[in-house]
């Protein structure tokens, strides 16, 4: 499962980026791009993931688009990515409609395989979360030459201490849980904001802490609603009208089941709801007027916090260096104070998710947060 290290001539590069958005992902292509130029490569840029290639008359200028130094100027500060991004339909088992209307799932990694050989592409910077860096892994079980950069908002990657878009969400959830203080203390209410992070409880412990949230209802500890009924009550009695509770889109209730709006197929599961379950309960268990805030897709948009910028250009220059030295099938992973590679294959072994025992936890419970436990 180590990455391979081999000295091959470099002359043309692409770059994707897959799954969910996240704040950042300019600033790495914008990073590969010029780093990759400087030594002489032509840069190019796959559309929507690996549709680019597969799909490629979907696209009036082309599936791959050569990208010069031109189109990645001022890029680092803008949210989104340039090139687009996807998280239907993994290739590596696409579904495909048949001519009687069933769906059958279909592998298309050599037509990816095919796609990069009549670009002449000599290597790939795959950037993405565990999802399409576990396609990566495939690709390059398969001979692609190829580099990962690890993407999520979720912070929910192994191997790297953090990955860009981490900070940015944290910061904004943050600032909204500052504004819902307010409202919370000038109505008396519970305010239940309900944050993503999918089966991690990162986003929730991050911004949760930092917002001071008076209970922290996360996937890594099944909660029991009435300790966090018992803890607005009690912070009641001692004059404080008000309390924030802030809840991971994965939460689980103790004896109870994750709340799922949906799937669809070739899409993961859609987590959401359990903000509205969560504010309901407590609503009835403590008399207290209850509301709900979501925020959802606003932790993905948006321009990417100083700490997340410096990250993606460090991660987009890092990945383009390993493919200088050759080092394929690895991933570009922060590990304080340095940006070094690691096998693609263990950074995607196990989801990275909160240990209950780390100093974060235990300075949350040293400051009275309930989680629910």
């Amino acid at each position: 499962g180590e990455f391979s290290t081999m000295t091959i001539q470099i002359r043309r590069v692409a770059i994707n980026t897959g799954g969910g958005d996240a704040p950042g992902l300019n600033a790495v292509i914008r990073a590969a791009v010029i780093s990759g130029r400087r030594r002489g490569w032509q840069m190019f840029g796959i559309r929507d993931g690996y549709n680019g290639l597969l799909e490629p008359e979907a696209y009036p200028g082309g599936g791959i688009i050569s990208l010069s130094r031109e189109s990645v100027r001022g890029i680092t500060h803008l949210g989104g990515t340039i090139l687009g991004t996807t998280n239907r339909g993994n290739p590596l088992a696409y579904p495909v409609v048949q001519p009687d209307g069933s769906v059958e799932v279909v592998d298309r990694s050599d037509e990816i395989i095919q796609g990069l050989a009549t670009h002449e592409i000599d290597a790939v910077v795959a950037i993405g979360g565990d999802g399409s860096l576990a396609i990566a892994n495939e690709l390059f079980e398969k001979g692609v030459n190829i580099v990962g950069v690890p993407k999520t908002i979720d912070n929910d990657l192994e191997e790297t201490v953090v990955t860009f878009g981490y900070d940015s969400a944290i910061s904004f959830a943050a600032e909204c849980i500052d504004r819902l203080h307010s409202t919370a203390e000038a109505h008396d209410r519970v305010m239940v904001v309900e944050v993503m992070g999918r089966y991690a409880g990162w986003i929730a412990v991050g911004a949760g802490v930092a917002a001071t949230a008076d209970a922290i209802l996360i996937p890594e500890i099944p909660f029991d609603i009435n300790i966090v009924a018992e803890k607005v009550l009690d912070r009641q009695r001692k004059g404080r009208d008000f309390s924030i509770i802030v809840v991971a889109e994965g939460a689980i209730p103790r004896n109870g089941e994750r709340s799922i709006l949906g799937k669809a197929l070739g899409q993961a599961e859609r987590l959401g709801g359990i903000g509205l379950q969560v504010a309901a309960a407590l609503e009835e268990e403590t008399g207290k007027e209850t509301r709900t805030v979501v925020l959802g897709h606003l932790l993905r948009g948006g321009g990417p916090t100083t700490r997340d910028r410096l990250l993606a250009l460090r991660f987009g220059s890092a990945a383009i260096r390993s493919i200088a030295a050759g080092c394929f099938g690895c991933m570009v992973a922060l590990d304080p104070p340095e940006v070094r590679s690691v096998p693609l294959s263990s950074a995607i072994s196990r989801m990275k998710t909160v240990p209950l025992d780390s100093d974060l936890m235990l300075t949350a419970r040293d400051l009275g947060i309930s989680f629910g436990d």
